[in-house]
C-alpha cells in the first residue's frame, strides 16, 4: 500500500464506523443530508464572526455528513430521484449559507470591496451548478471545467485554516467564471453540431 493509500485508509475508518452506525440505526439520508447543512450554516455562523478556523472545523464535520449520506442511502437501498435532488438543492444551501456569513463579516467590517467579491463569486458559484444542471435537460452530459463543488468546499477550508480568505475567493471567482463560460460553450457547440439540438431562448 502506497503512503497516500494508507492515509486513506486511515481517514476511511472512522467514517466507515459512522456509516455503520447510521445504517443500524436506520438513519434516512435525507435525514443526514439536512443535518450536514444545519452543521455548515454553524460555520457561516463562526465565518460571519471572523473565527475562521473554527468555520473550518466545523465545515469539516458538515462534509462528513455530505460525505456518509450517500453511503448509506446505497446500503439501505434507498436511493431515489428525489433523494438526489434532495441532496442537490441542500448543497446549495449549504454553500450560499457560507457566502452569506462572509458578506456579513466583511459588511460589518465596512469592507464593501470584499462584500462585492464575495457576492460574485457566490452568483457564480451558483451558475457553475445551474449551467450544468440546465445543459443536461438538453444534452447527455456537461462534466466540464474545474470548479466543482467539492473543490470550491476544499479551497473554502483551506482559505479558513489559513486565514486567507480573500485570496481564495479570488482563486474560486476566476475558475467558477473559467468553468462556467466553458459549460455554456460546450452546451453551445453540442446543441449546433448534433441532429437533436433544440434552438430557442430560456
Amino acid at each position: 500500500m502506497t503512503f497516500t493509500g494508507a492515509i486513506g485508509a486511515l481517514c476511511m475508518f472512522p467514517l466507515r464506523a459512522l456509516i455503520a452506525v447510521s445504517v443500524s440505526l436506520r438513519i434516512h439520508p435525507n435525514v443526514l443530508t439536512v443535518m450536514g447543512v444545519l452543521v455548515n450554516m454553524f460555520a457561516a455562523w463562526a465565518l460571519a464572526l471572523g473565527h475562521f478556523t473554527l468555520a473550518g472545523v466545523i465545515m469539516i464535520v458538515a462534509n462528513i455528513f455530505d460525505f456518509i449520506d450517500g453511503k448509506v442511502a446505497e446500503q439501505l437501498q434507498l436511493r431515489s430521484a428525489f433523494g438526489a435532488f434532495w441532496d442537490s438543492v441542500m448543497d446549495r444551501f449549504s454553500d450560499i449559507s457560507l457566502f452569506i456569513g462572509l458578506i456579513y463579516l466583511y459588511a460589518q467590517l465596512g469592507r464593501t470591496d470584499y462584500v462585492m467579491i464575495t457576492a460574485l463569486v457566490m452568483m457564480f458559484s451558483v451558475l457553475t451548478s445551474y449551467t450544468r444542471a440546465r445543459a443536461e435537460s438538453l444534452i447527455t452530459k456537461c462534466k466540464v471545467g474545474f470548479m466543482e463543488r467539492p473543490e470550491r468546499i476544499v479551497l473554502f477550508m483551506i482559505g479558513a485554516f489559513t486565514n486567507r480568505m480573500a485570496a481564495v475567493l479570488w482563486v474560486i471567482g476566476v475558475l467558477s467564471i473559467v468553468t462556467v463560460a466553458s459549460r455554456i460553450y460546450y452546451t453551445w457547440h453540442k446543441l449546433n453540431h448534433t441532429q437533436n439540438g433544440a434552438a430557442g431562448w430560456a
